[in-house]
């Protein structure tokens, strides 16, 4: 119901007498009786009486009036609700970030931050129209200048990413662009004459390198802000001189009152502005370089116009100095009167500024140190790849806002303009996989992403979380891929935009759950940190119910704790190996020809997880009196040895696989279409040589190892040492540098998936999936068992080598990389990939993931 409906209902009264129908119930309505009574010379009585009653009658009009316009909106926003499909329905419950535990302090020492990954240097607050702000700088590439600004592959840039980051007021990051190393540092500062979120200020340092240090050379960089709302900024002045004036811009916010944006600097530094009216800003680089090449032309400058547009809403200013060059950027909130606005900028600049980032420095080396504890364990050199990798996660935190878009479910009645429904306006806060490839939320990514950030910060952590679970819809359902704001459209091919409501993502969110609801059983958490996990978890749980039932009817398969990934393709002529996206492996060799009588391992293991967890969570929150399922019923049927066994276990080699209606006779071949009188087309098209039937799909690789991953193997069976024999057998998936996503022995090993799909689960080594063998590796080491020792050294060698192969590959390349070869080691795939690859940390600390 909505608010006006609950208004109404508490409004309710008995209809008023209508005072036209005839004269007795006129006289009887008593104020104007009382009135009629009057019989006094009075007549400014008589008058003052006459306007009370007027004003009563007026009021009791209006309160009806009210009364109608929120039933008929009622009625109104009901019939809406009853037209709109439900997969764009959200969830009708209480949302999960209207605890009390992220509003009020929190929310506020969250509201600024560099909340923008898919640019080298950006800062945003986390509301959907915001004053944005950014860096960017001029580049030479093949003897022509660029734009610096969206982090992409093409800008060569030899290393980028944030050395250090606390995830809340600092950040050090260091770019290196052909000669010159830029770093840039943030810091925010909370005063008391400070406005909503505080004040904050970036320090700009830039040096040369490789060159003789007295041929110093120029550098143009642009500092912008930007209002996403399209109010106009303010410029400081028509010249701008820093030595005599400091002030570059100013503008008032509703959130956080009247603000000013400052430079301050001791270099000979020359600036010019321009001012831009745009309703976008994800095309802003563009823009610059248009007003540079423009002036360029017509003036010989490479520098902007210093012109400001009527109203402009995004204000672009060059900073060209000599190398080597510092700079501070100030930006004041709360900047009225008697705000001591020149104090509060001293303090965040100069000397005072170095000092307060040394500072902050100093207190992220401590707490990296007291989280991961790795000066006893570890060289320096990995030591320094460790913080990179917290430092990029938490440097890669986003903050979007927007709407999905949802492809119109089969099947259903739903009439659209487009091919696609909108989903509701949301938020999100999260980290991201890749800032220049994945610069968006990934559903599956997260809950590895999270097994790193909760150890850090627990209230990030959680805030994160709440933000995904209040993205489900009243079906249960998640969409797995987060595209929202048209910066983040922007990065995205167009195939890949639409999300399927027949798909899902791996529920790995239920990783860091179930490492929080053991943290609460073992006392890790202090008092009011377990305090506001379980009241998180008392909000959350109706969201995890139909979470969880979404999974457990929609991907259930015919036999009974049976499950399997939708959205296959079973009409493809042209891969290999349907796709399976929703399972997060992507081209994983499954069954050759998609049929609902699949049966997918890595499912059923999630599936336990997430069955387990969900358990644990009623059982800590409601003790005694869990309502709702049982869930221990559906966790004991998963993790039942003999039925995994009868339904996925092959006795011959040992290997758990997937079922389904397979053949190994698929192949690729060259096919030759005549288009048109004179031209030919050539393609890659699927041949299938012989018919497919129902069987244990034999492929050996990660999927192969998730009952081992999910630890349903008793420690004292023969199959456990099966299982470390595969593990450590080089002719299958051992490498000197991590284990293989699938077995050298495997038909589809290293095969391309189309004419242009290069292998990507078929060999590669993956560090999420690696650091889940390592971890069930360690268990088992642990457990009392013949193994046990096997099970060791199995465990050291292969976290030794995973560790030696990122260490060094970021050191040689400047990156951590999204999947690593298997055959040399090196980085594959996206660089700059500080997702689940930064869980390199937790293999350092030996931090892993319990049952």
């Amino acid at each position: 119901m909505t608010g006006g409906g609950r208004r109404s209902a508490r409004s309710r009264t008995k209809p008023s007498t209508d005072v036209n129908e005839d004269d007795d119930a006129f006289n009887k309505a008593k104020p104007i009786s009382k009135l009629r009574r009057v019989k006094t010379k009075d007549h400014g009585t008589a008058l003052r009486i006459l306007n009370a009653d007027l004003k009563i009658i007026l009021g009791f009009g209006i309160i009806v009036a009210l009364i109608i316009f929120f039933l008929v909106n009622h009625l109104i926003s009901t019939a809406e609700e009853a037209r709109r499909p439900r997969v764009v329905t959200p969830f009708p419950a209480p949302r999960i970030m209207d605890l009390p535990q992220f509003q009020g302090e929190h929310k506020e020492s969250l509201y600024w931050g560099t909340y923008r990954p898919h640019v080298y240097f950006g800062i945003r607050a986390r509301t959907p129209l915001s004053l944005v702000a950014g860096l960017m700088w001029l580049g030479v590439k093949d003897g022509r200048y660029f734009i610096r600004h969206i982090c992409q592959d093409s800008d060569d840039l030899s290393t980028y990413g944030w050395t250090s980051h606390n995830g809340r007021d600092f950040g050090h990051q260091v770019l290196v662009d052909q000669d010159m190393t830029l770093a840039t540092s943030f810091l925010k500062y909370k005063e008391d004459d400070s406005g909503y979120g505080g004040d904050w200020a970036v320090r700009i340092n830039v040096q040369n390198q490789g060159w003789n240090e007295e041929m110093q050379k120029n550098v143009h960089l642009f500092f912008y802000l930007a209002e996403e709302d399209g109010n106009a900024l303010s410029l400081g002045g028509d010249t701008l001189d820093i030595h005599e004036n400091s002030l570059l811009a100013s503008g008032s916010r509703a959130d956080i009152g009247e603000w000013q944006l400052h430079l301050k600097s001791k270099a000979d530094l020359e600036v010019h502005y321009s001012g831009l009216r745009t309703p976008h800003i994800h095309n802003l680089s563009d823009l610059v370089q248009e007003n540079l090449a423009s002036q360029l032309i017509r003036f010989n400058r490479l520098q902007l116009p210093d012109i400001y547009q009527s109203s402009s809403n995004i204000l672009v200013f060059q900073i060209s100095g000599r190398i080597p060059l510092e700079t501070d950027i100030v930006f004041i909130s709360g900047a009225g009167e008697n705000s001591r606005v020149e104090e509060r900028i001293s303090n965040l600049a100069g000397v005072s500024l170095t000092n307060q980032l040394n500072k902050k420095q100093r207190e992220f080396d401590v707490k990296f140190e007291s989280c991961f504890q790795l000066a006893d364990k570890l060289d320096s050199n990995s030591i320094h790849v460790g913080k990179a990798a917290i430092g990029n996660m938490l440097g890669g935190i986003g903050y979007f806002y927007g709407q999905s878009k949802i492809s119109i479910p089969k099947n259903s009645n739903v009439k659209s303009h487009d091919d696609f429904l909108l989903y509701w306006p949301a938020e999100l806060y999260t980290a991201v996989p890749s800032r220049p490839f994945f610069p968006r939320g990934f559903l599956w990514d997260e809950g590895f992403h999270q097994l790193l950030i909760w150890r850090w910060d627990l209230h990030i952590s959680l805030d994160i979380v709440g933000h995904w679970l209040d993205l489900i819809n009243i079906d249960g359902w998640i969409p797995r891929e987060q595209i929202l704001g048209a910066e983040a459209l922007s990065k995205v091919p167009a195939e890949f935009v639409l999300q399927h409501s027949s798909n899902g993502n791996p529920p790995t969110l239920f990783l860091v759950l179930r490492d929080l609801v053991n943290g609460i059983k073992k006392n890790k958490f202090a008092a009011s940190e377990s305090s506001e996990i379980i009241s998180f978890l008392q909000q959350a749980f109706v969201r995890l119910e139909a979470w969880f039932q979404w999974f457990n009817t929609t991907q259930l398969g015919k036999d009974v704790g049976s499950y399997y990934w939708h959205g296959r393709d079973n009409l493809t002529i042209r891969e290999l190996n349907p796709k399976t996206l929703s399972s997060g492996l992507d081209d994983y060799p499954r069954a050759s020809h998609p049929t609902e009588d699949e049966r997918h391992l890595d499912l059923r293991c999630w599936m336990l997880l997430a069955a387990d967890c969900m358990n644990s969570i009623a059982e800590l929150i409601w003790k005694e009196n869990k309502p709702g399922k049982d869930y221990a019923s559906t966790s004991n049927l998963l993790s039942d040895f003999d039925t995994l066994n009868q339904m996925h276990f092959d006795h011959a080699s040992g290997a758990y696989f997937d079922f389904g209606n397979h053949t190994e006779k698929v192949r690729l071949s060259w096919k030759e279409n005549m288009i048109g009188n004179n031209y030919v087309n050539r393609e890659l098209v699927r041949e299938v040589l012989e018919r497919p039937e129902l069987k244990l799909v034999p492929h050996v690789g990660y999927v192969s190892l998730f009952p081992f991953m999910t630890r349903i193997i008793a420690s004292e069976s023969w199959i456990l040492e099966k299982q470390l024999d595969l593990i450590s057998n080089r002719s299958i998936l051992w490498t000197n540098y991590g284990l293989r996503s699938l077995a050298k022995t495997s038909s589809m090993y290293m095969k391309r998936n189309t004419e242009h799909d290069a292998p990507y689960w078929r060999g590669p080594i993956w560090m999420n999936m690696n650091y889940m063998i390592l971890s069930s590796l360690r268990h088992y080491s642990l457990e009392n068992g013949p193994y046990r020792d096997k099970a060791r050294a199995i465990y050291e060698e292969l976290r030794d080598n995973l560790i030696r192969n990122v260490v060094q590959n970021y050191h040689q390349t400047g990156f951590l990389w999204e999947q690593y070869d298997q055959k040399q080691g090196k980085g594959k795939g996206a660089r700059v990939f500080t997702g689940w690859t930064s869980l390199v940390l937790l293999i350092m600390a030996e931090a892993y993931n319990e049952m």
